[in-house]
């Protein structure tokens, strides 16, 4: 009977978290080494990585649309290139495990995970399963395991251990008081959808919408939450927003703080809260912490039992016409609109364009942008990511020619892998006609296909 080693735990622990996939980084080290062979041995696809930057980016985006963490082995050689992959997931807030040899360098990771863990053979099952919990936990991050390279192939232990986060508990009586008596008074509810919401939430999220009723907005990666074909769904959270000045409760759903920078609602509307992680920005009339879906569930038969919000019909409807003829008022927005009317149900669209926004997202995940500035090549990188972990699903990114030359390394990879990616080069162009008829003559290729721009 084979030996149970260091790697052979850590590989088990990513198994039974959920990992779909090990990214691999450059290099040979021990432990890259030991740690690739075992999650082979485990059943885990390894990913080869061309650079130390991409593969955080790959790992964090596998682990933000995947069922568990990403999940990423890496040397140290590259380690400021690993620190921008990894700031990549701690911005996105992507659950994602970085497992790296021992050196002076791996310091340098400590401030973009949520904690560096240093593994030994007696106690290496006990901190791929903390890893793990610590990942998945709100708010989500990248958690750093450093293996000694002497310790790596040596005996350990197996042991039983949960390698997912537990239920959470039930909301505090007294938050959830607070949030019922903010919806009893409020006339114009707005919701706003986020980052934390998965696609359970959205099955009670939009029955939620409804019943209020309430108009819906969504950050950029809560959209989809609500179909954004519904008619209470009216686009993207902007401080320009016509909604936002006509509301006198805004209800963040899911949404963390790092989604709602300063100033981007009005001073004057109460602002409540259902989340996952405890709120850090400013304070808010309610805080209920717990499951989602839950919360909302509590929450019917007050809803039920409340006047009706006094929404005009007719003016919702204007309003959300007018956003999206705006979404489609450059000739990039026309074409991500027509990319979205080619394309089947079910098509994932990452993009590192504001013009992202003219795509219909129908479900949660099915738009991958980035918070706050992409790292350089985000839209191909996520695309690769994206049709790795769903084969079954056509994938189109959106870039600019600046992002299309950023991701060289992310786009030969597809190529290498033979990924039927669509990349969208939204600059020189001719002209909508030709695009449509490009489009339609590359939906079916089976293999990467560049539309517009160089390459």
């Amino acid at each position: 009977m084979a030996r149970t080693t260091v790697a052979d735990v850590l590989a088990d622990g990513l198994a039974r978290a959920g990992a779909g996939r090990l990214v691999v980084a450059p290099g040979d080290n021990p432990v890259i080494l030991a740690v690739r062979e075992a999650a082979t041995r485990r059943g885990l696809a390894a990913l080869q990585a061309p650079d130390a930057m991409v593969s955080g980016v790959l790992a964090a985006v596998s682990g933000e649309i995947g069922d568990g963490p990403g999940a990423l082995v890496a040397g140290l050689g590259d380690a400021p290139g690993l620190v921008r992959g990894l700031a990549h997931a701690q911005r996105d807030r992507a659950p994602l495990i970085a497992i790296t040899e021992a050196g002076s360098d791996a310091a340098l990771l400590a401030p973009v995970v949520k904690a560096s863990l240093v593994v030994e053979p007696a106690s290496a099952g006990h901190w791929i399963a903390h890893a793990a919990n610590l990942a998945a936990s709100a708010p989500r991050g990248p958690v750093h395991l450093i293996v000694d390279a002497s310790t790596v192939s040596e005996s350990a232990l197996p042991v039983a251990t949960v390698c997912r986060p537990g239920p959470m508990p039930p909301p505090d009586a007294t938050a959830f008081e607070a949030l019922g008596a903010a919806l009893r008074v409020a006339v114009k509810p707005v919701l706003i959808t986020g980052l934390e919401c998965s696609a359970d939430d959205a099955k009670w999220l939009r029955a939620f919408a409804e019943t209020l009723p309430a108009s819906v907005l969504a950050t950029p990666k809560g959209r989809g939450v609500l179909a954004e074909p519904h008619p209470l769904a009216l686009g993207l959270l902007a401080a320009s927003h016509p909604l936002l000045a006509r509301a006198d409760l805004f209800l963040l759903v899911g949404v963390d703080a790092s989604e709602l920078p300063p100033g981007m609602l009005p001073a004057a509307a109460p602002v409540a809260r259902i989340g996952r992680a405890p709120w850090v920005g400013a304070p808010l009339v309610a805080d209920v912490l717990g499951d989602i879906a839950l919360v909302i569930e509590e929450l019917a038969p007050i809803v039920r039992a409340r006047q009706a919000a006094d929404w005009d019909v007719a003016e919702l409807d204007r309003l959300k016409r007018a956003v999206i003829q705006a979404q489609r008022a450059t000739p990039e927005g026309r074409l991500v609109a027509l990319a979205r009317e080619a394309m089947p149900m079910g098509t994932i669209a990452t993009g590192d364009v504001p013009t992202l926004a003219a795509w219909q997202a129908v479900a949660p995940r099915e738009t991958l942008a980035a918070l706050g500035m992409a790292t350089p090549g985000y839209a191909v990188t996520a695309a690769v990511a994206a049709q790795l972990a769903h084969p079954d699903r056509r994938v189109v990114a959106f870039t600019t020619p600046v992002g299309l030359a950023a991701a060289e390394p992310a786009r030969a990879l597809a190529e290498k892998l033979a990924l039927p990616i669509i990349v969208v080069v939204l600059g020189p162009i001719a002209d909508e006609t030709s695009f449509t008829v490009e489009f339609a003559r590359t939906f079916a290729t089976p293999r990467l296909t560049i539309i517009g721009g160089a390459g």
